[in-house]
């Protein structure tokens, strides 16, 4: 289901809403739910576990960026266990080895420079500016979804949109902490400008895996957005151990885990961890694109910076104060709009999606 955008059969080109055409109205929920569930768990869980391992001695910015895609391997159990559809595709032939390999290296080298630029972001700047930052990422993807994804905004869109930045603001100005010490203002300069980057770069990735779904991928089961996740994944991952060995950071692992502050072990399971909840969060992430759209993706994603400060309270016993309140508020708030603007529109979707199907019929008499 895409925001207000009505299905088109041209030139036999199906767009997103034939890949949710088998999917009843609870299904499509379900999924959507659980979808919600995995980004937001998995990246605050991630995010927690990346600042725990900074602050207890970790330095290496590549290493801190081959966790965000290193656990890959752990999504071909899904990939086996969920049947594929069996059904060919009547409307366009499938995509070619080529234009397959082509998008995937594309997505993963982009991904793996997104994914350095956040490390050094969080490792130069203090949390409260990192995350301010962050939320930038809502109106990049605006922009990216309007010109490539031809999104459609309306009231209830906008309102969550503004909410969730808000939100996203007001925990980031409220943050107590005082920034790492030592960082010069050279460094500072540099981490503001990899984090605003990063945001944008995020945002564009969106779009493009969007717009691989439209045009290119095709394919009605859920297994193609693990595959993308995979084969993405897989090359970022050997972008970055090329970029831990090429940029020397490999000698120096030893000693970090000598000197983790919590011992060799809670280093080893704090990378292990960390590793294990990006991947989480990226099948979120990616199943959201696949469900609904970027926005709405990148939405959740930017509710997870109001979830976090929950979390930071279970785990590090941070205080809760009132202005936290106020914006987790505020981004339940935004997310409640988001969804009913889906509810809204899902009379529109199900007409849609039977338009779809008598052509399907048609096409087949």
């Amino acid at each position: 289901m895409q925001d207000n955008q009505e299905p088109m059969i041209k030139d036999g080109t199906v767009t997103t809403q034939l890949l949710l055409r088998k999917l009843n109205w609870w299904q499509w929920w379900f999924l959507m739910a659980l979808n919600i569930f995995f980004l937001v768990v998995g990246q605050s869980a991630a995010v927690l576990l990346g600042r725990f391992y900074y602050d207890q001695g970790g330095n290496s910015k590549w290493m801190a960026t081959l966790v965000q895609t290193l656990a890959f391997p752990i999504l071909f159990l899904p990939l086996f266990l969920i049947p594929s559809s069996q059904e060919p595709s009547t409307f366009s032939a499938p995509p070619t080895i080529t234009n397959l390999a082509l998008i995937y290296f594309s997505l993963g080298v982009l991904i793996a420079g997104d994914n350095m630029m956040y490390s050094v972001g969080l490792l130069y700047l203090s949390a409260s500016t990192y995350s301010l930052i962050c939320a930038t990422q809502l109106a990049f993807n605006a922009i990216f979804s309007y010109f490539i994804n031809s999104q459609k905004f309306t009231a209830l869109i906008l309102n969550s949109v503004v909410l969730l930045s808000l939100s996203a603001a007001l925990i980031a100005v409220n943050d107590d902490s005082e920034g790492p010490s030592g960082v010069s203002q050279s460094k500072y300069i540099i981490g503001f400008l990899c984090t605003l980057a990063a945001s944008a770069l995020y945002s564009l990735l969106l779009s493009l895996m969007q717009l691989s779904f439209q045009k290119v991928l095709k394919r009605e089961t859920f297994s193609v957005v693990l595959e993308m996740q995979i084969y993405t994944s897989l090359i970022a991952t050997c972008v970055s151990i090329v970029g831990l060995f090429a940029s020397g950071e490999w000698k120096t692992l030893h000693g970090e885990m000598e000197g983790f502050g919590t011992g060799k072990v809670s280093y080893v399971m704090t990378l292990v961890w960390t590793a294990v909840a990006w991947q989480v969060c990226s099948v979120g992430v990616v199943g959201l694109i696949f469900v609904v759209s970027s926005l709405f993706s990148n939405v959740i994603s930017t509710v997870s910076l109001a979830i976090t400060p929950i979390a930071s309270v279970i785990a590090f016993h941070d205080k809760m104060n009132g202005i936290k309140v106020i914006a987790m508020l505020l981004a339940f708030w935004g997310l409640a709009s988001y969804i009913y603007q889906n509810y809204h529109d899902n009379p529109t979707a199900r007409t849609a999606q039977n338009d779809i199907n008598e052509s399907h019929n048609d096409y087949l008499s």
